[in-house]
């Protein structure tokens, strides 16, 4: 029984930390996405508060971002429901307890897939009624206002491509969280995986490391199109006027690398102090149980990792950038 115990309060500390990744990740992808597409709309919403259309009519109609909550949960539900047997058989590898059944209950899919949709549709009507509250000749010319910190003597005195890498940065600052995010995740789930093979099972390390790549990669490619397509008319106009293609790659990426790191260390320390709580907490009460210390040979590892990928990407953006046609931007 305490060797059970210690293995559902792991898949808990499991589901809690990649659980509580994705639910923050989600939440403030919705609120960017909904934020941007009013940003990048704002004409026809504007003629639509124009003709007479509440911010509140218009806004209800953001609940379709609640369905695709919905089709992706059900999804994820149906499929770890069809790996359950699987997975109860790898835990029980030793037989040390008795053959356990997957069952369906339907109060736990309601909460896993249910509540998550409505939840979700709810927010995207609630913000985007929030965001509508910009007056009409705001949204038909697309105005956006970009608070930048420092006064105006440091921004007169500094160097022009500075300043733009600066600009940038201020300028779409959720990118900077997601970006930052994306190492965060890398960092912990990684190294984390790596340390859970001797402290659980090799199944758990697996499903650490996939969630944890899945979700580092997809927000930093979404975070660096976002920079890239919101960028181009800058890039445009600098490639006009002679800069060369390393100046406007340095100006528009460069300024995101140092949040990067910082997200990595912090997600290293993260991970080091969650491990180290389960195994003086959850198995405390199991014997033979490793001490764990921080696994020096594993954030090595995992930093290598993580510089490889992170510059193979910006290279690619970089030469993403390269490739924009300024004629085809210019005419826009």
């Amino acid at each position: 029984m305490v060797m059970y115990q210690a293995q559902v309060s792991t898949g808990k500390v499991v589901a809690a930390v990649s659980g509580g990744c994705l639910a923050v990740t989600s939440v403030i992808m919705l609120l960017f996405y909904v934020k941007n597409y009013i940003d990048t709309h704002g004409k026809e919403l504007g003629i639509l508060k124009a003709l007479g259309y509440s911010g509140f009519k218009i806004a209800k109609h953001f609940w379709v971002f609640g369905f695709g909550v919905f089709v992706g949960c059900a999804l994820g539900y149906v499929l770890a429901f069809l790996y359950l047997p699987t997975f109860y058989e790898l835990q029980n590898a030793e037989q040390l307890f008795p053959e356990i059944k997957a069952q369906f209950h339907l109060s736990l899919a309601f909460l896993l897939v249910g509540v998550p949709a409505i939840s979700f549709a709810v927010l995207a009507v609630i913000y985007a009624c929030f965001r509508l509250k910009t007056p009409v000749l705001d949204l038909l010319r697309e105005k956006r206002e970009y608070k930048t910190a420092g006064s105006k003597k440091e921004t007169k005195d500094m160097p022009f491509l500075k300043e733009l890498t600066r600009g940038t940065v201020r300028g779409r600052k959720s990118l900077v969280f997601f970006i930052a995010f994306s190492a965060f995740c890398f960092s912990a789930m990684v190294q984390m995986s790596m340390s859970m093979k001797d402290l659980s099972s090799e199944t758990m390390a697996i499903m650490i490391m996939t969630i944890g790549l899945i979700l580092a990669f997809v927000t930093l490619f979404l975070s660096l199109s976002s920079v890239v397509k919101g960028n181009t008319k800058t890039i445009a106009m600098m490639r006009v006027f002679g800069y060369k293609h390393s100046d406007c790659s340095r100006a528009v990426l460069g300024g995101y690398r140092l949040f990067s790191y910082i997200g990595f260390a912090i997600g290293t320390i993260y991970q080091y102090a969650l491990l180290k709580i389960m195994v003086t907490i959850v198995f405390a009460d199991v014997e033979n149980v490793p001490e764990y210390n921080f696994d020096f040979t594993a954030c090595a590892i995992a930093l290598g990792l993580f510089i490889l990928s992170y510059e193979i990407a910006m290279c690619g953006y970089s030469w993403r950038i390269k490739k924009l046609p300024i004629k085809s931007v210019m005419l826009e």
